[in-house]
């Protein structure tokens, strides 16, 4: 399907929701579900965290779709999960720490750059411990710096597209990415070549 026609297929599923057709939003949920989770998961750093923030992302969207007037679905839906992620970010603070058998489960959860299936046993262990590096040195990013850094340098959103899914001024996008680059690039520093070509940072452009 083109892109047009892809297009065209989605603002039909999205005049059909708002009238309330629950399966025409379903087709929404499945072509944004995946992203909707790499968002989120590398937001919370988190799987649990995450799916729980994907689920209440889309009822959220359902709920809100009234609001939605037809410019660019994706970011007016990426907005609502990043919201969705600090929700979760804030409900967990106020929960009791993790189980064990929780953190091992979200230290081991698998990365989705590289295709576990096409590499040796080594290059997966090495993947797997790139990504949790990875992983690690964003989450300890403040979630105002960690949300730009994400939709940037890990989904590849430009600018203009970041300032609409975060509704800030493309300056203070600027700023902020700005600062995460320079704190990824200082906890990164030892990994060096090791890292993938996702997700070495570069300065910005001017």
């Amino acid at each position: 399907m083109g892109r047009e026609s892809r297009a065209m297929q989605e603002e039909k599923w999205i005049a059909a929701a708002k009238r309330g057709d629950v399966e025409a939003f379903n087709h929404l949920v499945l072509r944004y579900q995946d992203l909707a989770y790499t968002v989120a998961y590398r937001i919370t750093g988190d799987a649990a965290t995450a799916s729980d923030a994907t689920q209440e992302a889309f009822i959220a969207a359902f709920r809100k779709l009234h609001q939605f007037r037809g410019d660019r679905f994706q970011p007016w839906l990426l907005r609502i999960v990043t919201n969705a992620c600090y929700d979760e970010i804030r409900r967990a603070k106020r929960r009791p720490t993790s189980s064990l058998d929780d953190l091992y489960e979200t230290a081991a959860e698998p990365d989705t750059t590289l295709n576990p299936a096409t590499l040796s046993p080594e290059a997966a262990a090495q993947q797997a411990e790139l990504s949790a590096a990875i992983q690690d040195c964003i989450s300890a990013l403040p979630e105002d710096q960690r949300t730009i850094a994400v939709l940037a340098d890990v989904e590849d959103y430009n600018y203009a597209d970041i300032a609409a899914i975060t509704d800030l001024p493309l300056g203070t996008v600027k700023s902020r990415l700005s600062r995460a680059r320079g704190r990824l690039r200082d906890c990164l520093r030892g990994i060096g070549e090791l890292l993938p070509a996702e997700f070495r940072l570069i300065d910005e452009e001017s």
